[in-house]
């Protein structure tokens, strides 16, 4: 199926590709681009379990629920609408500020969000701002618009998005450095986490930008070098199979980066295995964990493994949830993609942050 896929892929790029692309050529291909990678991102298999993943909530006025979750922030709290300028280009954001302590919170966590997906509705589903503020945390929820990716995804398969200097990360380690300086934050407080094609992102970040991340969580999310173009992310996305060899850039990595990943045993958006080639490309292919468990919680089984570094200590964890889909394990209603069934990815995710390496 895969190569038929590909296959025809390749043909309708070949026919939609004429001799000189006039402008309204080129934004309709970016656009056709866009509108495939978010179709494939959309967990609609998981949407037809009832109980699993939610559809966008919306009050009786209409409204999003996002919207509401950010009028109803927590007493005390903030939640602002921001805009960061950065040579490599800009982004509006949503800011989480605790009561507590909201110009001097104890640390950041970037959190990104999955494809047609928002920053409040992000929010909303995963509950983090209520976790930021027990603990005392900053959150930022960079938005990915149309204008950038007509599936409002963030571009992880593109070669220009996964190396540093340049293009979205530039623009998300720009606005991370930002609210670094505001809050006078050091690297080991600040770490990032997303979803999907946002959990992708993520792990671009933790390998390009480990002076400014200290941790990742992804969830249900791709190693960075997977894919370089459109057809290879489709590859390896329904299949977790790479269309040819592909190596990421070299990366010195004198400061690893602690990554806590979570994925659906039946995730048929995203394939399984892709979870466990973000485990290869942190701790090699070879590397066995240290210790691993198996669990349940609502009746939902899970395994929890944990992999460690050249020093022993934990530097991977690994969470496979049985049956569950491509959505954010337990996750509330009020956003989209997620599943309320658990693990509570997010209250994982904060634990894993919060533990300093021994």
């Amino acid at each position: 199926m895969t190569g038929t896929f590909a296959t025809a892929m390749n043909r309708a790029a070949r026919l939609m590709r004429p001799r000189k692309l006039t402008r309204s050529t080129r934004s309709m291909q970016k656009a056709m681009t866009g509108f495939m990678v978010a179709s494939a991102f959309a967990p609609m298999s998981a949407l037809r379990h009832a109980g699993t993943a939610q559809s966008p909530a919306t009050a009786k006025t209409g409204a999003p629920a996002g919207r509401l979750m950010a009028k109803r922030s927590v007493s005390g709290s903030q939640y602002l609408s921001r805009r960061h300028r950065s040579a490599s280009g800009s982004r509006s954001y949503k800011l989480f500020l605790p009561s507590s302590n909201p110009k001097r919170p104890k640390g950041l966590i970037l959190m990104l969000h999955g494809c047609s997906q928002s920053p409040d509705d992000f929010a909303a589903g995963t509950h983090m701002n209520a976790l930021a503020e027990k603990h005392g945390f900053a959150v930022a929820y960079p938005a990915q618009v149309r204008r950038n990716n007509s599936g409002s995804c963030w571009n992880w398969y593109n070669p220009r998005h996964q190396v540093r200097g340049i293009g979205e990360p530039a623009i998300l380690a720009s606005l991370t450095r930002k609210l670094m300086r505001e809050f006078g934050l050091g690297r080991d407080a600040v770490f990032v986490a997303g979803l999907s094609a946002g959990g992708a992102m993520a792990d671009i970040l933790a390998d390009l930008y480990p002076d400014l991340y200290s941790a990742a969580g992804i969830h249900s999310g791709i190693a960075r070098g997977s894919a370089y173009n459109l057809v290879s992310a489709m590859s390896v996305m329904r299949s977790g199979s790479l269309s040819r060899a592909i190596v990421p850039i070299a990366l010195a990595r004198p400061l690893p980066v602690r990554r806590i990943i979570f994925h659906g045993g039946a995730d048929a958006t995203i394939h399984p295995s892709n979870a466990t080639r973000i485990v290869a490309a942190a701790v090699g292919d070879d590397a066995v964990p240290s210790k691993t468990g198996t669990r349940s919680v609502a009746g939902r089984g899970y395994t929890r493994s944990e992999f460690p570094g050249t020093d022993g200590a934990v530097l991977v964890e690994l969470w496979t949830i049985e049956g569950a889909g491509h959505a954010w394990s337990g996750g509330r209603a009020a956003g989209t993609y997620t599943d309320r069934k658990g693990p509570d990815a997010s209250a994982q995710m904060m634990r894993f942050f919060l533990t300093k390496p021994a």
